[in-house]
């Protein structure tokens, strides 16, 4: 079975331009590519369905940011748009009482809490954490993710003992991205040392590489695959660059060649990690073709799949699963407790 020429017949697909030979190195590793379930991730941070996938109604798995849409950083990547989507909890009473509602009035099984940098990348969590631990205490099956920005060891403790599950962040593998995109004083070193803290918990840890930050261009992100690869992390989550968030004329678009050699090196390099595609990308045919790439390339679970996604997944014989929860919470068939939130009958 040629890959390629069954992707050429799925309707969504037909007027999509492939990299044959890139096709071709991923079916060279099929053998460990078909034996890999693949999960699509539909949380409620927006509205979602695609022709092959419905989203979730309901707030079942939503993002709180602290500063609401505030960020000192505004980095040229952002502009703190991703930020907006979010709901605001600038108090941590905030917090709890739209959690507690969440749970009462929608089944809430989980969320992810995030918000803007101060200008040495940080996140100032201390005052937000005692509410995350009485959350824990008071609804044990909540799954609680953090963003966490750059942190030291004693600070990833205190995430730890709040009963935080999952803890991200962005692994920037170029001094010049740093300081020319983030506009930001700090080394690569401090994002390997924060994730070596991150690594010294319990939690469960998914740093993220962002395809393209140096404005469209692939510049550091081998080294950050380099970086993440000596770390026992639970995954590694890829996102896509997405220019119309920045100024006009400052970012291109990489291409899906590129995000596809990208996703082969990842999955080559992380062999008995998951690889996950999440919900960061630009949209179109790029994201379809961007989604194929990364079903065919092996990776664990895409966030928002594209249409077309599943129809590749049918097409090369890959088994799927879908959850409406934020791809970087494990949702492993091995645990006993899952944070998965269903949709109503």
């Amino acid at each position: 079975m040629d890959w390629l020429n069954q992707l050429e017949k799925i309707e969504a697909l037909e007027d999509a331009e492939f990299d044959a030979g890139l096709i071709e190195s991923f079916q060279a590793r099929a053998d460990q590519v078909l034996k890999r379930e693949i999960r699509f991730s539909t949380p409620t941070f927006k509205e979602y369905e695609s022709s092959e996938l419905s989203g979730c109604g309901k707030n079942s798995f939503p993002a709180f940011s602290i500063t609401a849409g505030g960020c000192a950083l505004n980095c040229d990547h952002c502009q703190k748009k991703i930020l907006e989507p979010m709901i605001p909890a600038t108090k941590p009473e905030m917090l709890d009482q739209k959690v507690r509602d969440l749970i009462m009035l929608q089944n809430l099984q989980g969320f992810l809490l995030s918000g803007g940098s101060n200008k040495r990348n940080e996140i100032k969590y201390e005052r937000y954490l005692p509410v995350v631990e009485k959350l824990k205490h008071d609804f044990p099956h909540l799954k609680i993710a953090i963003h966490t920005a750059l942190l030291d060891e004693p600070a990833a403790k205190r995430m730890e003992s709040a009963g935080v599950d999952t803890a991200m962040m962005d692994v920037i593998g170029a001094q010049e991205t740093i300081e020319q995109v983030y506009k930001l004083d700090r080394p690569v070193a401090d994002f390997e040392a924060t994730l070596a803290a991150l690594t010294s918990t319990n939690m469960e840890i998914t740093p993220h590489i962002v395809i393209g930050l140096h404005y469209g261009k692939l510049l550091g992100e081998f080294n950050a695959l380099d970086i993440v690869s000596r770390y026992d992390i639970q995954a590694l989550v890829l996102v896509v660059i997405m220019p119309f968030y920045a100024k006009p004329g400052t970012f291109t678009v990489p291409t899906t060649t590129d995000v596809g050699h990208i996703f082969l090196e990842a999955r080559t390099r992380l062999p008995n990690k998951q690889v996950l595609l999440g919900c960061a990308r630009p949209p179109g045919m790029h994201k379809r073709v961007t989604d194929a790439y990364a079903v065919m390339a092996g990776l664990d679970g895409i966030a928002f799949p594209a249409d077309g996604a599943l129809a590749a997944c049918k097409a090369i014989g890959r088994n799927h699963h879908q959850e409406h929860a934020c791809c970087s919470i494990k949702l492993g068939a091995d645990k006993v407790t899952k944070a998965i939130a269903t949709c109503a009958a």
